[in-house]
């Protein structure tokens, strides 16, 4: 049955280096979960903690209620998919899948039977008698994958499993998974550095920055709401177009567009403008500015417009699904709706905007 991961407080030092920091989080059972973040953010030491690999420095970790933060890993209700699949070499398919089974004094005859079943799922049932080396690195990360898949697990931890496939290997592996997690009564936590990994598979993500949870939601809420310029630019492909906002009297301005801020804001406020290329389109919109079209990459059904502002100080992507009335060199103007506008402090921090009856807009 799967487990709720609750984590109170966590940190995690290495001498005079914080990897994690008071990190509360609840990942509640049955959810696929993904911690995704930059390298050095802290979402491989965090997985580690849970998975009894590290010892916090302080905090708690539990499952289902029962704290088992000093718990070595055995004793944790897990599985674990690792980057370095780590297959015996010695040893059949079917042996490195059923090897844990069989530690575990699983008769030979259910063993059998679990291996079968998780070759079939992972559709490499004629690759069982076959050594690791006479198989791709897709068919050994299937391998892998199964190890831990026959053990039924309440929670699967999943360590950049997909870092060293290949683009088209990675794209069906992401179907595997949810389909895996469909099937399975499990808690995902997923880690990876890769945001559409993240975007694509995950009911809820966590986006690591400095060793802390910069925001914890759903895909669509992280990806329309970030709470941060660090999210916001994180998340998402092509990048949030980042603009310098001027401050006057309370009021911003990019361009001749105004942006009503919070009265707390003074002219030596450094304000920045996050609008995702998605938003932007050609011909204008509530904010508008005039930029010269500098590339124009094709994505098959879309394409990114890549352009600089004329005043030569930003780079500006469009996305958009017809180019047939631009060219190279072109002046055009593009804009977007305020909805789609975030503002942000100079420390990153979202900047809330208000109506003009003060009730907050966003």
């Amino acid at each position: 049955m799967a487990k709720e991961i609750k984590l109170d407080g966590v940190t995690k030092e290495f001498g005079s280096i914080v990897a994690v920091e008071d990190v509360s989080l609840t990942i509640p059972e049955g959810e696929f979960v993904t911690l995704v973040g930059p390298s050095g953010s802290g979402k491989t030491t965090l997985l580690r903690m849970i998975a009894g690999l590290e010892s916090p420095t302080s905090g708690t970790i539990s499952f289902g209620g029962k704290d088992l933060t000093t718990a070595p890993p055995q004793d944790r209700p897990l599985s674990m998919v690792f980057q370095n699949i780590a297959l015996y070499p010695h040893m059949t398919c079917r042996e490195n899948i059923g090897y844990g089974l069989k530690i575990h004094g699983v008769p030979v005859e259910e063993r059998n039977e679990r291996i079968e079943e998780a070759a079939q799922s992972l559709q490499i049932e004629d690759q069982l008698d076959k050594s690791p080396s006479e198989l791709s690195g897709g068919q050994q990360q299937r391998v892998a994958i199964g190890r831990a898949f026959v053990e039924d697990p309440e929670v699967l931890l999943l360590d950049e499993p997909m870092s060293d496939l290949d683009a088209k290997l990675k794209e069906t592996l992401r179907v595997e998974f949810q389909r895996l997690h469909h099937e399975l009564d499990a808690t995902f936590v997923y880690v990876t550095h890769d945001q559409n990994e993240a975007m694509t598979m995950s009911d809820k993500i966590a986006v690591m920055n400095e060793g802390r949870v910069a925001q914890f939601d759903s895909p669509e809420s992280i990806f329309h709401d970030p709470v941060s310029r660090h999210v916001s630019t994180f998340i998402g492909t092509p990048s949030t177009n980042v603009l310098a906002v001027d401050v006057n009297d309370g009021v911003g301005r990019v361009e001749s567009t105004t942006l009503p801020l919070p009265n707390s804001t003074s002219s030596e406020d450094q304000v920045l403008l996050g609008v995702r290329p998605q938003y932007l389109t050609v011909g204008g919109g509530d904010l508008e500015f005039d930029v010269t079209v500098d590339v124009i990459e094709p994505l098959g059904i879309d394409y990114v417009v890549h352009t600089t502002s004329l005043d030569g100080d930003n780079q500006v992507n469009v996305v958009t699904d017809s180019v047939d009335e631009l060219a190279v060199g072109d002046v055009i103007t593009i804009g977007a709706a305020l909805e789609n506008v975030h503002l942000f402090r100079s420390s990153g921090e979202r900047i809330r905007r208000p109506k003009p009856d003060g009730v907050e807009a966003e």
